[in-house]
């Protein structure tokens, strides 16, 4: 998760939003939830096949180990713990512990978008060389961040990059700055193609093929500060591609065909991943709720509306128009997951995995099972 980035950063210009504006008396709209919980009921959701039903709640009970302290989540992780992988039992227990809400839009739209990410793995060198000359760069040196929660306690979560110029913090580089003029930072591996990097931070994590038969792991460290911006978008406004032609496929194949435009094509998105390594192991990437993403059953999310940890019921399709229904773990973000029904479904590593990954544009809907007798999550409010 990512993706594929998967945590939200503010840039240092949007500190202006934090002082009001008085542009006249007129009057201002009553505030707005950005999403709404219907309550549903088990007969609502749509049926799910007895293995992935036992798959999305061994992959969701993974997460408990993060929610031993968490109000709404500790009792019933407890309790979990002990059912076993048997879909009678698995069905009983979250009947019995878990209330059903189905997630509408702000317009009480049950439908959403969800996409799909993986981790990949391209080939590169702990070394220079003329073929491997594409750093990865760790956290740079000469990067600050700012907690604004610090400050601003209402502003939890949210963080500035910058770096000092004397005695003034000033926005860190862009990503264009960067990719022409280097970081002030460690350099993890080095890569053969730009767009294996740009893909990479997309993604937010991988592996590294090295020449030895080895793989170096890389997750997600931090980011420059500056917002994404999708590169198929790009590729759009140019009229290179057509919406509906948008995939990792048809950018990569544009980016062959048109070398000589590739730094224009990246300079597009300001934002840049920083990475660090990561011990090496059979399981999956670790997400941002920090244990490790489990293939098919896994989900980046928006956590304005869906806290991390919790447990949802997807009903979606892949690319070929096959049906995906289960239970998943929402246990990643991605600054490019936003909006009310909204998920990223984490497919696994390599090159099938990121062959489904890189056409998932599908419609879908999402119920969130709640613990019974707890408080739902409070939602922003908009105008």
């Amino acid at each position: 998760m990512k993706s594929a980035l998967r945590h939200l950063a503010w840039t240092l210009p949007a500190l202006a939003l934090l002082a009001g504006c008085n542009g006249g008396e007129s009057a201002k709209p009553e505030p707005h939830a950005i999403a709404t919980y219907a309550n549903a009921t088990w007969q609502d959701l749509p049926t799910v096949s007895d293995s992935d039903l036992v798959a999305g709640f061994q992959a969701w009970r993974n997460g408990c180990e993060k929610l031993k302290r968490d109000t709404v989540w500790a009792g019933t992780c407890e309790a979990a713990a002990s059912v076993p992988d048997d879909a009678l039992q698995v069905r009983a227990f979250l009947q019995q512990n878990l209330q059903v809400y189905g997630l509408r839009s702000a317009e009480n739209n049950a439908n959403g978008l969800i996409t799909g990410y993986y981790e990949p793995v391209y080939p590169g060198s702990l070394s220079q060389s003329a073929t491997n000359h594409v750093p990865v760069y760790g956290i740079p040196d000469d990067m600050i961040v700012v907690d604004l929660a610090s400050v601003y306690p209402e502003l939890k979560g949210k963080r500035l990059r910058g770096r000092l110029d004397g005695r003034v913090l000033k926005p860190y580089d862009t990503a264009e700055v960067i990719n022409r003029d280097g970081a002030k930072a460690p350099v993890l591996a080095w890569l053969t193609d730009p767009m294996d990097l740009q893909f990479l931070q997309i993604q937010g994590s991988g592996r590294v093929q090295l020449e030895d038969g080895r793989q170096l792991r890389l997750g997600y460290a931090d980011q420059n500060g500056h917002p994404y911006r999708p590169i198929g978008r790009w590729l759009v406004e140019q009229g290179q591609l057509k919406k509906e032609e948008v995939s990792m496929g048809a950018i990569h194949a544009w980016a062959q065909a048109n070398p000589q435009r590739v730094p224009e094509l990246l300079a597009s998105n300001p934002s840049y991943v920083f990475f660090s390594t990561r011990p090496d192991s059979n399981e999956g990437p670790r997400g941002s709720l920090n244990v490790p993403l489990t293939a098919g059953y896994s989900v980046a999310i928006d956590r304005k509306v869906i806290p991390l940890g919790s447990l949802l019921w997807l009903s979606t399709t892949r690319p070929d128009g096959t049906p995906v229904v289960r239970p998943v773990g929402a246990q990643d973000t991605g600054g490019a997951i936003t909006g009310e029904v909204r998920a990223d479904l984490f497919w696994g590593t390599g090159p099938e995995a990121g062959e489904l990954a890189g056409n998932m544009k599908q419609q879908g809907q999402i119920w969130m099972l709640w613990p019974k007798g707890k408080p739902l999550p409070e939602v922003p409010k908009v105008p």
